[in-house]
């Protein structure tokens, strides 16, 4: 049977992975929206093409930031976990 530590650190762990797994498919919904969104204005306004992808890049960007703060935040929480400190 598992300690209450070890119980802590195993939950830690799969809570890591849920965080990381359900962030990263959001933001490749979220990338693809974008994309999509991106090429259907490049379709009906071919000359704006430039500002419509210098706009969907920075809104790509801005997508990825989630999971990367996401995964900062949970390893945070995995290994500066407060209630494993002895």
């Amino acid at each position: 049977m598992l300690t209450g530590r070890e119980l802590i650190s195993v939950a830690s762990i799969l809570a890591v992975g849920v965080i990381v797994s359900v962030t990263a498919l959001a933001a490749g919904f979220g990338n693809s929206k974008v994309a999509s969104k991106a090429v259907e204005g490049i379709a009906r306004q071919p000359e704006a093409k430039n500002s419509i992808f210098t706009t969907m890049l920075i809104g790509v960007g801005l997508v990825e930031a989630t999971p990367i703060i996401a995964l900062v935040v949970a390893l945070i929480l995995l290994y500066a976990n407060p209630l494993l400190a002895q």
